[in-house]
């Protein structure tokens, strides 16, 4: 693709739709308040032994956030189901009374609906996350909480992984009864709004020609850098892996160094100071590495500070975290010579067994 071929940047359908992710936030807010404060009314009253999450892809990464945001807000373990348990070895589950949370933007997976349907069987309360209201998978859950994302036909995710975060978001405000939590969520869209603006130009620039590279978080942001990660391969055929700042000491930090760099998210939490401080330690190795952090980063160079917008929660960050990254990703695809909306061999929909 030779530059006069190339699109601008906000012709591209992932540019478009992840730009509506701040409507899209308080539309669903809105829409679904009454549904999700009826479900953490019945979850206080009756509060599940443990919650069992199953999801594919990006969708996946949004359970990350659900697991780190149930439990350091509500104190109740969340843990991912593999779908394939159920769906390719067909073992039954012991799940009595656990809240199974289905993610997943088509509802249509088949070996997502399996296990829908067996958790149901097994006793869980099963609640779908879902952009197609009337999915099989809405169909067979017991609460549906309707992401109302609307269309998305880029083959990458943007507007709907973000709907995701912000449902799991409302469910954990309402169910916690945390104030400040509930005092965030009509603060989120016009944060949104402020992510999208943040200049992240000097990340595009850097990674026109890389190869490789790490996406580092922690805990409630390290599901920002799953999504990441991906994007990274969906959109750009850039090999990228994400770990948590402090696994990533534990082997995969070794090849970090001069022409392998890294991109970090720091949560603005307990877990900032941590990935700050490995940031500086890449940096003395001779890796090219960018934080994405509201605090001053004092070993960043020239361009390798990414702005991150003011969360209303610590845990609204990597919500603005991503729509920052989504921006960037769309351009850097772009620059790589690819299209965004179309990755070579993937559909929207992947249905699998």
């Amino acid at each position: 693709m030779t530059d006069t071929q190339t699109p601008l940047p906000e012709a591209t359908l992932m540019f478009q739709e992840a730009q509506q992710t701040a409507e899209v936030v308080a539309a669903q807010f809105a829409r679904n308040e009454a549904t999700i404060a009826a479900l953490a009314a019945d979850l206080r009253r009756d509060p599940p032994p443990f919650v069992a999450t199953c999801a594919r892809g990006s969708s996946d990464h949004a359970a990350t956030y659900a697991k780190y945001l149930f439990e350091t807000q509500i104190g109740v373990v969340t843990a991912s189901a593999s779908p394939s348990v159920g769906s390719v070895y067909e073992a039954r589950q012991r799940l009595e009374g656990a809240l199974y949370l289905v993610i997943s933007q088509s509802g249509k997976s088949p070996d997502l609906l399996r296990n829908a349907e067996a958790a149901a069987q097994a006793g869980a309360r099963v609640v779908a996350l879902v952009n197609v209201e009337d999915s099989p998978l809405a169909r067979l859950a017991q609460t549906v909480i309707p992401l109302h994302a609307g269309p998305e036909r880029s083959v990458a995710a943007t507007k709907s992984y973000l709907a995701s975060l912000a449902a799991i978001l409302q469910l954990g405000a309402h169910w916690s009864g945390s104030v400040a939590l509930l005092e965030a969520l009509p603060k989120l869209p016009d944060a949104l709004r402020a992510a999208w603006r943040a200049d992240w130009s000097p990340l595009v620039d850097g990674l026109v020609d890389a190869h490789n590279l790490f996406v580092l978080g922690r805990g409630l942001g390290l599901a920002a850098a799953q999504e990441a990660a991906l994007k990274f391969k969906e959109t750009c055929g850039l090999h990228a892996e994400a770990y948590s700042s402090a696994e990533v000491k534990h082997g995969p930090m070794a090849l970090v160094g001069p022409g392998f760099p890294v991109l970090c998210f720091a949560q603005p939490d307990e877990t900032e100071a941590g990935t700050l401080a490995l940031a500086g330690e890449f940096r003395a190795r001779g890796a090219q590495v960018w934080v994405s952090s509201v605090q001053a980063d004092p070993c960043a160079g020239p361009g390798q500070a990414l702005p991150l917008a003011a969360a209303p929660h610590p845990a609204c960050a990597p919500l603005l975290t991503i729509q920052s990254f989504y921006r960037a990703i769309n351009a850097l695809a772009l620059r790589r010579g690819h299209n965004p909306d179309v990755p070579p061999h993937l559909n929207k929909v992947t249905e699998t067994v």
